[in-house]
């Protein structure tokens, strides 16, 4: 067996983070349903907190967001509603639920948004979702069959969309989505056989367990992980077979306990998070392993966790430190402040197997956070880490052209925009590898063909808005006069900057009337970039109302103390207005 040697030490980040002192959905799901899987959901810390903290993602249009005043998504709608069953709370208007759910089938498959190009993450959230929790069926069962049928690599795993696996994009994760999914459609496998080679798949799943007795995501990653072992170990069990070594690979998760007897993700790892213990409890599950041996220590690490008021986050809440936040940090201190310590806490955030940065430690690496690194100075002395990204960036590009938040992910204007900056960032976009016409040709699906000039949305399909329309304009500026005219993107943008400006102050992300600080941040930077003269007494009569001494407001209608994402926005923004046009960084959310 030949052995990658790690290009990176799969330890917890040093250095000094920062937390934004929220609780995470993707902490409070793995906590509520390890819980779950031990029995021991009358151990949820504060339950009517966490339920209210699920609860109250849910939208006006039935599905759940990652926070409140986000659009609903599949994944998010998974999690709230699955942690609330879970808990034994109710799940309020399934069938609003249910109807959201529709709004995201495309005829074959489901999307993670409403427009968006369905994946296999997106198509096992919502066909467990619309099965489990609102009775189903799917919409289409035998279309739904045919699109899985798809996801099959010639090496037998299967990947992340049909056109991902027709580049020989085989994951383990992928495969346990894929097998999911089918399971969800037919009724846990009794209304047919799965719908793929199952040996091959079989064959391709076992391969990827080391002579250690872990598992890799991919035949490239660097070092087995906690994440990869329970997906390829649960994705064979849900085929009714197991791993080509049961008992190594009980021994290598047993040997991932750290001191408090719950677990770490890799060997070598500092930090015993929710995220491994997530992970090892549902593997010991799937191999038909006691969970009694685990179950005491694993409750009372999870316990450590709870945030207060309700929910989790991945370790102790005054060390859970998070990129966004902490890079946010180093940029509103500026250049005459240097933080050294939270730009090795960045760094520390590319760990194996993914070379991105990662939004909490022990998660897996997203676009926006690896922006918000580079721009607050992670790896500007590090060649070989840069590359990396680089080598990462390159193989996130979907067949689309476009860029989701993470591997696999459906392609957003958001993302992509995100994406087109960390390549200049590198000292792009060219010569990174990246497909820049196909870059341009999925902004171009984006554009709103009936609606108003230069109108975008975040997906295609989607409403028109501020945000999306000049980060279309942003990426066709950076991608060069050879494949887009820089003279209509300026063009475009003083456009859209008289459409949405509000009277009052700022810009409004729909219309002209409620200005709100993203869209207000977005619209300064893209009048930068264009080279237009920006009004400083309109933006500033903006800012003068979003900040305070409680901090800045996502907009005038929002209480102050936004948090820090919000404060290093409107700090970024007050110094641009105090120093004239510059470089202000990218930060794009959403």
């Amino acid at each position: 067996m030949t052995t990658t040697v790690p290009k990176t030490a799969p330890r917890a980040p040093q250095g000094r983070g920062v937390s934004g002192g929220e609780p995470d959905l993707w902490c409070t799901y793995a906590a509520v349903r390890t819980l779950a899987w031990l029995d021991r959901t009358d151990s949820v810390t504060d339950p009517d907190g966490t339920a209210a903290y699920l609860s109250g993602r849910r939208n006006a249009d039935g599905g759940y967001a990652w926070s409140r005043g986000m659009l609903s998504d599949a994944w998010a709608t998974f999690y709230c509603t699955q942690g609330l069953r879970d808990m034994g709370r109710p799940v309020p208007g399934t069938e609003d639920t249910a109807r959201w759910l529709e709004r995201t089938w495309s005829g074959d498959a489901y999307a993670m948004l409403p427009g968006q190009a369905p994946d296999v993450w997106a198509t096992h959230f919502s066909a467990r979702t619309a099965v489990e929790l609102c009775g189903g069926p799917v919409p289409d069962r035998a279309r739904l069959l045919d699109w899985l049928s798809g996801l099959q690599c010639a090496g037998g795993g299967l990947s992340w969309s049909p056109e991902d696996a027709r580049r020989g994009k085989a994951d383990v994760r992928a495969c346990y989505y894929g097998v999911m999914a089918w399971r969800a459609a037919t009724g846990n496998g009794a209304a047919g056989a799965p719908p793929w080679d199952e040996e091959a798949i079989v064959s391709w799943l076992r391969a990827r367990q080391g002579e250690e007795g872990g598992f890799r995501f991919a035949p490239a990653a660097e070092v087995p992980c906690l994440w990869a072992t329970y997906r390829a170990v649960g994705a064979l069990a849900a085929l009714g077979r197991a791993p080509r070594d049961p008992g190594g690979c009980h021994d290598w998760v047993m040997g991932l306990r750290g001191p408090s007897g719950a677990f770490v993700r890799w060997e070598g790892y500092d930090v015993e998070d929710v995220w491994a213990s997530f992970c090892a409890v549902g593997t010991l599950r799937a191999l038909g392993a006691p969970l009694a041996p685990v179950a005491d220590a694993v409750t009372a690490r999870i316990a450590e966790l709870a945030s207060p008021g309700g929910g989790y986050t991945y370790r102790e809440p005054g060390d859970a430190a998070d990129a966004l936040s902490t890079a946010a940090a180093v940029l509103s201190a500026g250049p005459a402040s240097p933080r050294p310590d939270e730009v090795r806490w960045l760094e520390g955030c590319q760990l194996p197997n993914e070379g991105g940065v990662m939004y909490m430690p022990g998660r897996g690496s997203e676009v926006r956070c690896t922006l918000w690194a580079l721009a607050a100075g992670a790896f500007a002395e590090d060649p070989a880490a840069r590359r990396r990204i680089a080598d990462w960036l390159a193989g996130l590009q979907n067949a689309d052209g476009g860029f989701g938040y993470w591997e696999g992910r459906g392609s957003d204007l958001v993302s992509t925009a995100a994406a087109v900056e960390t390549a200049a960032l590198l000292g792009g976009p060219d010569g990174l590898g990246l497909d820049l016409a196909g870059v341009l040709s999925f902004v171009e699906s984006c554009r709103i063909p009936d609606g108003e000039p230069f109108a975008h949305g975040n997906v295609p399909g989607a409403g028109p808005g501020l945000r999306p329309a000049l980060q279309a304009q942003r990426v066709r500026l950076l991608l060069g006069p050879e494949l887009a005219s820089p003279a209509e993107a300026r063009e475009a943008v003083d456009v859209l900057l008289a459409r949405h400006r509000v009277r009052g102050g700022g810009h409004a992300g729909e219309g002209n009337r409620v200005p709100d600080l993203l869209s207000t941040y977005e619209a300064v930077l893209a009048a930068d970039r264009a080279g237009l003269a920006l009004d400083t007494g309109h933006v500033s009569a903006f800012v003068d109302r979003v900040r305070g001494a409680d901090g800045t407001a996502w907009s005038p209608l929002a209480p102050g103390g936004g948090g820090p994402l919000a404060d290093s926005l409107g700090t970024l923004l007050a110094r641009r207005l105090a120093t004239g046009p510059g470089e202000l960084p990218a930060l794009a959310l959403s």
